[in-house]
Formats: structure tokens, C-alpha cells, sequence
């Protein structure tokens, strides 16, 4: 009888361990889906407004049935024609991305600070067709298909993987970034960043889902605040030497 009551009460114990363990893996489980939700949403719409995300933009037509569109803004209290001059130096080893310099280390180690004040050399008005590079030579790069000087910048790239593996692997990646910057209130500044992109095969899609998205959380609102901070820190300056600056040792710049 002690037998079958230590039996049944060893069944119970381990019942209960059981229930114990099921309900910890359900909550991881419902953790990691809402993290993952959670970065999917902010990775995709951070910034911006349900209005925004539904408006039509030139350049939407460059990516026809995107698999992901992002939508980032963020409102910066300087005009656009204060904004505009650090949009035209954007580019690899020009003015750069205005991300974050740990961001810069981590992703793109090989690409120069980004600049903090305005060169003269970069600043001659873009047009349609020019290439704004996004790494070494003819490797990667944008060009641009729309502009309107402090209103409008449209790029557009196919390039962002290399061209064997694109002829290997089927692989594509077709991009298009849209600019647009709109008058706020108290004379400010409405910027809003929309990626387009569209990929082949499978795989390819898949990861770009899975991890640039998130990732577009953190680069793009990263490249916004940067562009704020620059066109808000006072009067644009233009660096005499027409060099790209580069921030002295222990100093951060992003």
C-alpha cells in the first residue's frame, strides 16, 4: 500500500514538473514570437505614420510587387534646404550614411566616418543618372532616378550583389530608397525614408524577411537621427579643403 501511494504521488510530482516545464516553454515560446513581431513592425514602420505608409511616391514604381517596403521618418527642426546638402554627399567614401559610428564598425568597417560638416566638392546638384557608390569601386552603388533639390531623392540599385552570384545562384536584390522631405510645422522638417525591395530565390527572400528587416530598424532610424543632428548643430558649414572630415582620435562621430 506505502508502495502504491509513493507511486502515486511520484506520478503527481512529475505531473506537475511537467505542467511547470510546458508552461516555461509556451512563455519562451510566446516571448520570441512577439519579439520577432516586434521587430518585423518597427523594422518596417518606425517613425511613420499610417498616412505616410499609404501615400504613393515617386519611385514606387522602380520595384513592381516588392517583397518588403519600409516606411522611416522622423520631423527635424531645421528647413528642408538646411536637410537637403547633407542628402546630396550621401555615398560611400563621399559624406556616407550618417549612421551611428558602432554601426559604421560592425557593418561596414571599411567605409570612412561619416562626414559632419558639409564639402564643398560633394555639393555640385545631383541629377538623373548619376551613381552614389555604396562600397568600393564597381562593386555596388545607386543611381539616381528622381530628383527635386530639398523635396525629393529617388535611388535606385540592382547591384548589391555581386554580379557572379547573381549569374551562379539566380540571386537578385532590386532596391529603391525614396527620399521625400515636406515642410512641418515651426519651419521644420518631415523626412521620410521608403525602401522597396525585391528578391529571388526563396532563400534569398527569407533571410532579407528574417534579418534586414529588424536590421532596417536600427540603420535607418540610425541614418535619420544622424542627418537631424547634423542639419540642427547651426549654420551648415563647408570644410575648406573640400576633404571629407574625419574625426580625430577617441572622437565619435554618428
Amino acid at each position: 500500500m506505502r508502495c502504491n501511494r509513493a507511486d502515486v504521488a511520484d506520478r503527481g510530482t512529475d505531473a506537475r514538473l511537467a505542467r511547470r516545464r510546458s508552461r516555461h516553454v509556451w512563455a519562451a515560446a510566446a516571448v520570441w514570437v512577439g519579439a520577432v513581431a516586434a521587430g518585423q513592425w518597427l523594422g518596417r514602420t518606425a517613425g511613420s505614420t499610417q498616412a505616410e505608409r499609404r501615400q504613393v511616391l515617386p519611385g514606387d514604381e522602380l520595384v513592381d510587387h516588392p517583397t518588403v517596403v519600409t516606411n522611416h521618418a522622423v520631423t527635424i527642426p531645421a528647413p528642408p534646404d538646411r536637410v537637403w546638402p547633407w542628402l546630396v554627399q550621401m555615398g560611400w567614401h563621399r559624406g556616407g550614411w550618417y549612421t551611428a559610428r558602432w554601426v559604421d564598425r560592425l557593418l561596414f568597417p571599411a567605409d570612412w566616418p561619416s562626414a559632419t560638416e558639409l564639402v564643398p566638392e560633394l555639393q555640385r546638384p545631383l541629377a538623373i543618372g548619376d551613381r552614389i557608390p555604396d562600397g568600393p569601386p564597381d562593386t555596388a552603388w545607386f543611381v539616381v532616378e528622381h530628383v527635386d533639390p530639398s523635396h525629393l531623392l529617388v535611388l535606385h540599385s540592382t547591384t548589391h550583389l555581386p554580379a557572379a552570384r547573381r549569374a551562379r545562384l539566380g540571386a537578385s536584390i532590386d532596391w529603391a530608397w525614396t527620399f521625400t522631405l515636406a515642410d512641418a510645422h515651426n519651419g521644420g522638417t518631415r523626412l521620410l525614408l521608403r525602401v522597396r525591395g525585391r528578391t529571388r530565390p526563396w532563400w534569398l527572400t527569407a533571410t532579407y524577411v528574417a534579418a534586414l528587416v529588424p536590421a532596417d530598424y536600427i540603420m535607418a532610424r540610425s541614418m535619420l537621427a544622424g542627418i537631424s543632428r547634423r542639419a540642427t548643430a547651426g549654420s551648415p558649414r563647408l570644410h575648406r579643403d573640400g576633404a571629407v572630415p574625419r574625426p580625430s582620435r577617441g572622437c565619435r562621430s554618428g
